[in-house]
């Protein structure tokens, strides 16, 4: 596959990719990419689902609200959008986002999806998050090379050269606060998973170090209608590394949620 623009249609303030018809399926992306990321989800889902893509902030398409952002902030404004109830799907930071959205806005979610998600960073981790971040002055573009090397190794392939374009890409103020807000967040409050009402799945690799697989299995234990699911051979970019398995569990997860 290659990873080409879409075109894109309007989600509330935000731009987004969308395919399909029925019932809605949400997917937001983490810091520095954008919606094509989703693009072999969205192939898998449009058939049965209406999947709709959206640019975070300041990424993709879509424009930079002026003043900084906390992930509660990004949460708000993807909220606004939603005019349905839907499944939502997040990766990375996006997954932050779906999560709190789950907490903070119920009404509109039928169940949400964490890939990747980050939950009581060790301090070792925070300091290193932290430390990224602070790093960013927001006017020139940051090296993407660690980036990458987390992501996927020293190996070169499509997907990778796909997330070092949007990377290159990406605008630099938007970044250092997507990043700021993602470093300042630890992930959903044990209380707040307690308290999920809806079904929530919680998904990562084997060999993810940050996101890692008890985090996983923590978040999922915690929420009343948890279950996690570990991807063997994958890490970070797992939806576009190893999207067979993302896609049978989301499409699982689908019927399920609208059963």
């Amino acid at each position: 596959m290659t990873w080409t623009t879409l075109p894109r249609s309007d989600f509330g303030a935000l731009s987004s990719i969308s395919k399909g018809s029925g019932r809605l399926v949400l997917l937001i992306h983490g810091v520095g990419l954008q919606s094509e990321a989703w693009r072999r989800q969205i192939e898998a889902l449009a058939p049965t689902y209406r999947a709709v893509a959206v640019d975070l902030p300041g990424h993709g398409k879509s424009a930079m609200p002026a003043g900084q952002f906390s992930v509660a902030d990004y949460t708000n404004l993807i909220a606004a959008g939603l005019e349905e109830p839907a499944l939502v799907v997040g990766h990375s930071m996006g997954a932050m986002i779906a999560l709190d959205m789950a907490s903070r806005h119920p009404q509109k979610l039928r169940g949400v999806a964490g890939l990747n998600a980050i939950f009581e960073r060790n301090a070792e981790a925070v300091q290193a998050v932290k430390s990224r971040a602070a790093s960013l002055d927001g006017v020139t573009l940051a090296d993407p090379t660690q980036t990458l090397e987390r992501w996927f190794g020293a190996a070169g392939s499509p997907e990778r050269d796909a997330c070092r374009d949007w990377l290159t890409a990406v605008d630099p103020e938007a970044y250092k606060t997507a990043y700021s807000a993602f470093a300042d967040d630890n992930g959903p409050r044990r209380d707040a998973l307690d308290a999920l009402a809806c079904p929530a799945l919680f998904m990562t690799g084997a060999l993810e170090p940050n996101s890692t697989p008890e985090m996983s299995r923590t978040m999922a234990a915690l929420a009343p209608k948890g279950r996690a699911i570990i991807v063997d051979g994958a890490a970070h970019m797992m939806p576009m590394t190893h999207a067979r398995p993302v896609n049978a569990a989301l499409l699982d997860f689908a019927q399920e949620v609208w059963a």
